[in-house]
């Protein structure tokens, strides 16, 4: 009898723990696909943000031009807005750390809705300048990455982040024909109330999806005494291994493009000889290539590669687009180094951000973030004074020039240097 129950009691707690097992599955892939949708919110996110972006850059000269703004004031505009960005970047990624993606992400979607009602009133130049201060907090993509970055693991975080650049075609085709659209028929106001009523969607979706704390709880770190302004504990990542040396590449590999870009309607005018609605095909162009290599190659690459070489084919390839842009002469030569060039800056930024954001403490990626994302107010910062010099006294082979010969220091100095990365592949 006792030999019966004994069996029956082992066959019990055999089925109890085959159950459990069962019931573990059955939790980590429910996991999984609640991770997958929280990802996928984020690129929404990271799309809506972007379209709006693009939408009021289109409609922004000529908003300035209606309030009296002549081009130096609307240069000053444009460099307040830089930077905003760049000093708001950092900021936004500690106040990431300290109290969650969702919070930062509801506070850059409000910021959003301020900035586009307060460019809904801007009829005078004071108003307009006042529009750009919210921009100090909008920093929806860093958000985007923040969620994507907790939610992944090492191998899995350059593919994921990769697929961010199809949400950056998607908002700079959509957002520049949108803006075009919407100001040319119904009036220069009117994507400032699409881009506030997209913003508090935005908000909403946010708060519905993002839960309150995407990162795993075996991550989480107390920071309850660090000040979120503290410029010590932002500076204190660059001395992590590697931090310091991918960064001077991140920012100084695509700066001299980063400067051509930023001339690149004057060029479009001047140097081409388009239209504004030719400069609005290139710039589709532009994005659909954006679309392809970053949101398709370049998660393929991460499968093969690691970092570290990737890392140097993308340096390799700017330096080769540098050498093209020097020896260009028309659009279609444009058009041709646009492919290589898209590549190398895709590749530059994905594969940065994902070794910079394993080369810090999990509960300081969303600072390490914020920095990343402040290279390109830098470049919009300094870009427009140094940008305009090199083409008013040298032409625009001079931006070529310059690329090829930032890229060839740097290549050689990646070759030449043991940076510590953390080589591994996609499974």
């Amino acid at each position: 009898m006792s030999t019966m129950n004994a069996k029956a009691s082992s066959g019990g707690e055999e089925e109890a723990s085959g159950m459990r097992s069962e019931t573990l599955g059955e939790s980590d892939c429910w996991g999984e696909v609640k991770r997958g949708q929280m990802i996928l919110v984020a690129y929404l996110i990271a799309t809506l943000e972007l379209t709006f972006l693009f939408m009021q850059m289109g409609v922004m000269p000529y908003l300035a031009k209606s309030v009296g703004l002549d081009s130096v004031g609307f240069g000053y505009l444009q460099t307040t807005f830089g930077v905003l960005q760049l000093v708001g970047g950092p900021i936004f990624g500690r106040f990431a750390d300290q109290f969650g993606t969702r919070a930062a992400l509801i506070i850059s979607c409000v910021s959003g809705s301020a900035f586009f009602l307060l460019m809904s009133i801007s009829t005078s130049i004071a108003l307009l300048f006042l529009s750009r201060l919210p921009a100090l907090f909008m920093h929806g993509l860093p958000g985007a990455q923040k969620v994507i970055t907790d939610l992944t693991t090492p191998s899995q975080r350059a593919d994921a982040l990769g697929k961010l650049g199809l949400c950056f075609g998607i908002g700079i085709i959509i957002g520049s024909a949108l803006g075009g659209v919407l100001s040319t028929k119904f009036g220069i106001f009117v994507p400032t109330y699409v881009g506030l009523v997209g913003n508090l969607i935005n908000t909403m979706i946010v708060m519905v999806w993002i839960p309150l704390q995407a990162k795993p709880k075996s991550d989480h770190r107390v920071m309850e005494h660090s000040n979120m302004f503290s410029i010590r504990e932002i500076l204190r990542l660059m001395k992590f291994p590697g931090v310091m040396e991918v960064f001077i590449v991140k920012v100084f590999a695509g700066l001299p493009i980063g400067f051509f870009l930023i001339m690149f309607s004057v060029i479009c005018m001047d140097f081409f000889g388009l239209e504004a609605v030719e400069s609005g095909y290139l710039m589709s162009y532009f994005g659909v290539l954006q679309m392809v290599v970053q949101g398709l190659v370049v998660g393929k690459l991460t499968n093969h590669c690691t970092e570290r070489t990737l890392l140097r084919l993308s340096v390799f390839v700017f330096a080769s687009v540098g050498l093209g842009m020097a020896l260009m002469r028309t659009v279609w030569h444009y058009c041709i180094i646009a492919v290589p060039l898209v590549f190398a800056f895709s590749t530059l930024g994905t594969i940065t951000d994902s070794i910079l954001t394993k080369a810090v403490p999990s509960s300081d990626t969303g600072t390490m973030l914020g920095i990343c994302a402040s290279v390109q107010p830098l470049t919009r910062t300094v870009g427009p004074t140094i940008g305009g010099v090199l083409y008013k006294q040298f032409g625009v082979s001079s931006f070529g020039y310059l690329q090829l010969i930032v890229n060839i220091g740097l290549f050689v100095y990646l070759l030449k240097s043991k940076i510590p990365l953390r080589e591994m592949k996609n499974q």
